[in-house]
């Protein structure tokens, strides 16, 4: 599955640069882009804090 452009979509929904987004989980824009572009995929815990920090599922980033 290729997270990153589930997450680039919903990150721009919710209004959110790249920048912003990263301060927001606790990573670095550099690993963030990497996941959007769809170099890095995300691990578990990470997802998890995506999904809550953007307030959708791990089923709704699936379906888009």
């Amino acid at each position: 599955m290729e997270w990153g452009r589930s997450i680039r979509a919903f990150r721009k929904l919710k209004g959110y640069t790249q920048q912003e987004f990263a301060r927001e989980i606790h990573i670095s824009v550099s690993l963030l882009g990497e996941v959007e572009r769809g170099i890095r995929e995300p691990d578990e815990e990470l997802l998890t804090r995506i999904c809550d920090c953007l307030q959708v599922s791990k089923a709704d980033m699936i379906q888009l």
